[in-house]
């Protein structure tokens, strides 16, 4: 068996698109170099990745390649595609999938929010013991070891994530928002360990021995802290999707030689006759052939007046029967109703582009590699022409240029914007609203 995802070359003509959803993007630099790869791949027309969705949508020759290909080129860029979902029914390809990701998402959401306290709380924990040093009686070097240890721990745990992706992307050539975070924290960490366990070295070069041991904690809590509230705004205006798909009716009562019988919603045929019952969902479309009823029709017109419906009226699958009892013949199940092709639309508005994310996609992925420039020519500066310690201000003010340049804010903004914008679906009261 053959379809979009895993057509047969040799049968299928014209151009198809298909949706890759993508693992480990953080900013308009993943964005941008993504779809460089993706364009570059044989047979592609055109590539289009939304950060906000988290998804690569791709227009392709299916001659010329396939879904293997472009997870290829995804991986190629130091990228991760999440499996395909496996379907409910082997029978029917266009069955909801078992498990769309929901669970592992918010997962992930969860040990972000707990890391992004951890962090926080550590740094707090640190800033007052070293603040309360002299009221404890103890020196300097014996503040700075205790202070080493759980800012160690807070570096490696909470802020691990973001030296694994930077050291990932640099082993392919990239530079992201994980680059930033990891040399700016990195460096803040390895000074104040190298003032810790080596304190007679920084002050025989006429250094104080200070240390930034919770400058680096709270850098990684507030990261790690905006990081949870874009997953959460991607994850609330990604709802629209998930709230059409729920929609959808569960089971149908479908007429088989004189009896009823309910059945899976994947395994209604067209050419079924299926009955409805006052206050049910219908299945999927079809045409009226005995009854009548009045059907609530306001989730798709958002009209609140019940339509009238008679033999030989079509109704529409996830609308709700109201008053009489009515028997309908499907004519189109599965991707070929109306609901199906609402979700569908919705979706390709979502991961498609507008023209200012583009241009905003641009300049972010050059921010980058700027801010690096930048921040190493901050250091050399206050280095060689800053007042005494002159190496102390230079480490902190290239760290200061690395964290607070991040250009995630303009990059995720565009998108999550254009996703609201494209329609904000929700079951109230059985309607559908669009704003």
């Amino acid at each position: 068996m053959t379809d979009a995802t895993h057509p047969d070359r040799s049968a299928v003509q014209g151009p198809l698109e298909i949706s890759l959803d993508v693992e480990g993007m953080t900013c308009a630099s993943c964005v941008n170099r993504i779809e460089r790869f993706l364009n570059k791949t044989d047979g592609v027309l055109e590539a289009n990745v939304n950060i906000a969705t988290e998804r690569a949508t791709i227009t392709y020759d299916p001659g010329s390649a396939d879904r293997a290909d472009f997870v290829g080129a995804d991986e190629a860029a130091g990228y991760d595609v999440r499996p395909e979902p496996v379907p409910a029914s082997t029978t029917e390809p266009t069955a909801p999938a078992v498990d769309d990701g929901t669970a592992e998402l918010e997962r992930a959401r969860r040990d972000t929010a707990i890391k992004a306290h951890v962090a926080q709380a550590n740094a707090a924990a640190i800033y007052e013991h070293t603040m309360g040093s002299e009221r404890l009686g103890l020196a300097a070097e014996d503040v700075n070891r205790i202070a080493m240890l759980p800012a160690t721990f807070v570096m490696f745990w909470a802020g691990g994530d973001f030296i694994r992706k930077a050291w990932k992307g640099a082993r392919h050539g990239a530079v992201s928002m994980e680059t930033l975070v990891a040399i700016g924290t990195l460096a803040a960490w390895a000074y104040s360990t190298i003032v810790t366990l080596w304190p007679e070295v920084v002050v025989s070069a006429g250094i104080e021995p200070f240390t930034y041991y919770e400058t680096a904690a709270v850098i990684i809590g507030l990261v790690l802290t905006g990081r949870w509230l874009e997953a959460r705004a991607k994850s609330q205006t990604a709802g629209a999707v998930k709230s059409l798909k729920g929609l959808q009716a569960r089971t149908a009562r479908v007429v088989r030689d004189g009896v009823e019988v309910d059945v899976p919603i994947e395994e209604v045929q067209a050419g079924d006759h299926i009955r409805v019952r006052p206050g049910e969902k219908l299945a999927v479309d079809g045409v009226v052939t005995d009854g009548g009823s009045a059907v609530d029709e306001s989730m798709l017109t958002g009209e609140s007046m019940p339509v009238t419906k008679e033999p030989g009226d079509e109704v529409i699958g996830a609308t709700i029967n109201t008053t009489g009892s009515l028997v309908f013949e499907a004519t189109h199940v599965g991707s070929d109703t109306v609901l199906a092709q609402i979700v569908r639309m919705v979706q390709e508005a979502q991961g498609s582009k507008a023209p200012i994310q583009r241009l905003v996609d641009l300049i972010s992925s050059r921010f980058v590699p700027m801010v690096l420039i930048l921040a190493a020519i901050t250091f050399v500066v206050w280095l060689f022409m800053g007042p005494e310690p002159s190496l102390t201000f230079a480490l902190v003010s290239a760290i200061t240029v690395l964290i607070i340049a991040c250009p995630c804010a303009m990059g995720l903004a565009t998108p999550t914007a254009i996703m609201v914008g494209t329609g904000k679906a929700a079951e109230t009261g059985g309607r559908f609203e669009l704003g």
